[in-house]
């Protein structure tokens, strides 16, 4: 019997809801510029699956990787962290 992987897991905010089970979550990184020295802020996009339609814009959510189920989204929502106010 094999071993499942470990996957990666994000956690970020959901900025954009409008597709049919899908959202898209932003992550945002700080990472030290290599010269400078300054910490920056990265933003990372990621599109997930969203099965149920559950999530709203704003809601802070985990998201773990998965096959790829379409051109751009390789992502699936594993919880609802916190809701959005």
């Amino acid at each position: 019997m094999e071993k499942r992987n470990l996957r990666k897991e994000r956690i970020g905010v959901v900025t954009s809801n409008k597709m049919q089970k899908s959202i898209v979550v932003s992550e945002v990184k700080k990472v030290k510029h290599p010269m400078y020295g300054k910490f920056v802020l990265k933003t990372k996009k990621y599109v997930a699956h969203d099965e149920t339609n559950d999530c709203n814009e704003g809601d802070t959510v985990r998201i773990m990787e998965t096959r790829p189920l379409s051109k751009s989204k390789c992502w699936r929502l594993v919880e609802i962290i916190e809701r959005a106010k």
